[in-house]
């Protein structure tokens, strides 16, 4: 019955390896296909925060102080996708501890269902949610949450946002990190080679608006797709490895199984043979 019943795990957790792989490659060309507008939108905001010194927007400028920080953490829906989501939040926590101990406040917006319940376990103030996100990040899911925490920061109700999410380096290495949205930092836009200028139709203050706005929102979105792409490599490492481990189990049950049914046949061959000796 054990055999049987590790055959049985073993067959779902080499179907959820193989939807994972599949899985996995889409999410890799999702994640590598946002990368050009990232970029691009990057140049952007750079040149025009540069080629302005008559208004700064306030995503660029830093706070003297900071007494309330906000910050968004991606994390997956679902699990059985190994340590990726308990390092992320083991990071997050240690940062949360942090902030708390210097007398900051903390706000926070969660992207992922376990993100979610780990915030809400931990009674930090969920200002703002997003789950059931899919396998497809869809901007539409996101704007609504993330408004919240821009709109947050504008109207000073914090003076910093932070995001947390899974990092993609490769199939099999994810590295949780914990990143400074605004105010932009200087390494973040960069320096252009060469300073642009703009004739603004409306006015500088508009066009800005909009185009920090998006730059934030392009981030943020990227995050979440690296975060995804995360998710299917770390859920086929950990399913293959089930896989493998039950396989081993399954040996050393059939081994026990066998000698336990060559102890049994040896018996009774004993019995008989000392049963017909006796006669």
């Amino acid at each position: 019955m054990k055999i049987r019943s590790v055959q049985n795990t073993r067959k779902i957790t080499k179907a959820m390896e193989m939807v994972a792989a599949s899985k996995m490659r889409k999410a890799q060309e999702r994640m590598r296909h946002a990368r050009p507008y990232g970029e691009k939108i990057r140049n952007v905001a750079a040149h025009i925060s540069h080629a302005t010194p008559e208004y700064r927007h306030p995503f660029l400028v830093d706070r003297d102080t900071v007494k309330r920080i906000g910050i968004i953490v991606v994390t997956t829906d679902k699990g059985l996708c190994g340590a990726l989501n308990t390092n992320l939040l083991r990071m997050v926590l240690a940062e949360y501890k942090a902030w708390q101990a210097q007398g900051e406040e903390i706000d926070v917006c969660a992207l992922g269902a376990r993100g979610l319940g780990f915030m809400q376990r931990l009674g930090a103030n969920v200002v703002s949610q997003a789950v059931q996100l899919g396998d497809y990040p869809h901007m539409d899911r996101l704007i609504g949450a993330v408004k919240i925490m821009l709109d947050g920061y504008m109207s000073d109700r914090f003076d910093r946002l932070m995001i947390a999410y899974n990092r993609f380096f490769n199939t099999m290495k994810q590295e949780p990190v914990i990143e400074q949205l605004l105010p932009l930092a200087g390494e973040r836009l960069g320096a252009p080679e060469a300073v642009w200028d703009y004739i603004y139709e409306p006015e500088a203050r508009v066009v800005l608006d909009q185009v920090m706005t998006r730059y934030i929102e392009a981030l943020i979105y990227q995050a979440v797709a690296e975060n995804m792409a995360s998710e299917q490599s770390a859920r086929m490492v950990a399913m293959k490895a089930a896989s493998d481990n039950a396989e081993n189990l399954i040996d050393e049950l059939t081994l026990i199984y066998n000698k336990n049914r060559q102890a049994a046949i040896t018996k009774e061959i004993s019995e008989i043979v000392g049963g017909a000796a006796a006669v």
